[in-house]
């Protein structure tokens, strides 16, 4: 079997293209909720701590000198970064949650009476028959 031909199974099963998906669908959520942090949650905290943006926090260790930039330890940044974090593992605790739920639902629903064998079928009629003699 060819290399190539072993890359395409590889590719096209179900699960590769779930987990590129998933991937992707990441992705996106964290540029979604990076935006809410910085742009939706983090400015009313920082007006009501006194008006502060906390992307700017910085500790600067060396100031900057003509063009060189700045040493500055960025903890605001690493403040709204730990926010996102938090968001998105609540997010990712209720979603697990819920499918955790769903599964027990499923798992406690009786599950269905088998369907008859065709000699359970042809048993069942014998007996019908014989029972109308």
């Amino acid at each position: 079997m060819g290399i190539i031909k072993e890359f395409q199974e590889f590719a096209i099963k179900g699960n590769m293209v779930d987990m590129a998906v998933g991937i992707i669908m990441g992705g996106a959520f964290g540029t979604i909720v990076s935006s809410l942090v910085n742009d939706v949650i983090m400015p009313p905290i920082g007006l009501l701590i006194g008006g502060i943006d906390f992307s700017k926090l910085a500790l600067v260790l060396k100031p900057a000198e003509g063009d060189v930039a700045a040493v500055a330890i960025n903890y605001g940044k690493f403040f709204n970064a730990m926010i996102s974090f938090l968001i998105v593992a609540w997010v990712l605790f209720m979603l697990i949650k819920g499918m955790n739920n769903l599964k027990k639902k499923q798992e406690a629903a009786p599950p269905a009476p088998p369907a008859p064998t065709k000699d359970q079928v042809l048993l069942t009629e014998i007996r019908d028959l014989l029972a109308r003699r």
